[in-house]
């Protein structure tokens, strides 16, 4: 039997070997990047409390812990996320189009590669809702997975959105150039302008939302810019500095908050919809990715170790983006049953030692979201092994289990 590393050093050279030389590996290294650091961001700044009835809520650290709020700058890597994917869209579009695929076939198959993962999930968890509490789990448990489940999600609506509007995303590129991004930050600037402003009491809350497009939108662009070449290493510096400058003044001059995440029992929060602030991480962040590109793909091309990974996280991506929570959520039922107060897993998140117990839970959140991925990776690809009847009950499913969200809304 061959060792494991003997075993590992085969498998990366097989998958290094079987590569294509056209293969852009730093845009997969980034976008492996931004995807891991949405399940550790979960899985670290949410925990949870346990009620005297055995239920579980959802609590952060950032609650008690406001100073482990740098953690959220470089976890929350939405900026990457939506550079990416702007990228990759345009390059995708330009491709299909090449062989004849119209937009409309081109954005329903890039529709249905989404969206197949979200319906497996919810429609899983319309079952799980059944029969949790048949099985004992407290209705206030059941909530809270429920909540969980649902705040990845809604990311895959608004990256479909944006995937809508590449055409006209690419337009206003080639028009209008760099432009076409200073826009949305003056946009979401304006809107932020009005809700924190002196006169903001008078100002209705839903101006506010007013920032959802272009807050999200901006990384996209650039991603878009990136891929017409428009966004070189001069801009990239621009965009590191100039995104680092604006971050500190929001912060220690107009005092935005300092968490890129929301926190319990805080009114005011920098991502839903997204503030300027999120704007200025992610021009930093961007700006590091450009200036990075090259460095990085000769790294994962003369690393096959390191490109393993990459290879496997992307193609489990939507796995780890819609299941994580699950798994998280795997550990904490069974444990706040059988156990009870678990430092790290079902205690107030309040000290320091929540957190170093949490960090030692992660590889066992990580093992857990193997084993369902096992399981749940019939989801990602064609349905070809449901029957038309299994399709239809997963869509009821689905429904429901939206229904459900909608009605804790």
């Amino acid at each position: 039997m061959a060792h494991p590393l003997t075993a590992l050093h085969r498998a990366a050279r097989q998958v290094d070997a079987r590569t294509p030389v056209t293969r852009d590996r730093a845009l997969d290294g980034l976008r492996a990047l931004a995807l891991l650091a949405v399940p550790v961001g979960h899985w670290l700044l949410g925990g949870f409390t346990l009620s005297a009835d055995g239920a579980l809520h959802n609590a952060s650290p950032l609650s008690a812990l406001g100073s482990l709020a740098p953690v959220s700058w470089v976890l929350q890597m939405l900026g990457v996320f939506f550079l990416v994917g702007g990228h990759s869209s345009v390059r995708s579009l330009e491709r299909a189009r090449a062989k004849g695929v119209t937009y409309g076939g081109w954005l329903r198959g890039r529709t249905v590669r989404l969206l197949r993962p979200v319906l497996g999930v919810t429609a899983v968890w319309a079952l799980l809702i059944a029969l949790l509490p048949a099985l004992g789990v407290p209705g206030d448990t059941v909530r809270t997975g429920a909540t969980l489940v649902v705040q990845p999600l809604w990311y895959i609506g608004v990256y479909l959105g944006l995937t809508a509007l590449t055409p006209l995303c690419a337009a206003v590129g080639r028009r209008l150039g760099g432009w076409s991004a200073g826009l949305l930050v003056t946009a979401v600037a304006a809107v932020d302008l009005l809700r924190y402003g002196p006169w903001a009491e008078s100002v209705p809350s839903w101006i506010a939302l007013l920032n959802i497009l272009p807050g999200w939108l901006f990384g996209y662009q650039l991603g878009v810019l990136w891929a017409q070449e428009r966004l070189g290493r001069p801009a990239a510096r621009v965009l590191l500095f100039g995104g680092g400058t604006l971050f500190a003044v929001l912060l220690l001059v107009f005092h935005y908050p300092a968490s890129m995440v929301g926190v319990p029992g805080v009114e005011r929060t920098n991502s839903h919809p997204p503030s300027l602030l999120v704007l200025a991480l992610a021009a930093l962040q961007c700006g590091a990715a450009v200036l990075l590109r090259e460095r990085l793909g000769r790294l994962l091309t003369r690393r096959p170790l390191l490109w393993l990974p990459v290879v496997v996280v992307n193609l489990s991506a939507m796995t780890v983006f819609t299941w994580h929570q699950s798994a998280m959520l795997a550990v904490a039922v069974p444990g706040a049953a059988g156990l009870g107060a678990v430092q790290g897993l079902t205690t107030v998140p309040d000290s320091f030692g929540w957190v170093a117990a949490r960090v030692l839970l992660l590889p066992l959140f990580g093992a857990v979201l193997v084993a369902i991925g096992w399981f749940t990776r019939r989801f990602d690809g064609p349905w070809t092994a449901f029957s038309r009847a299994g399709k239809a009950l997963a869509a009821a499913g689905s429904a429901l289990f939206a229904a459900y969200a909608l009605g804790m809304v």
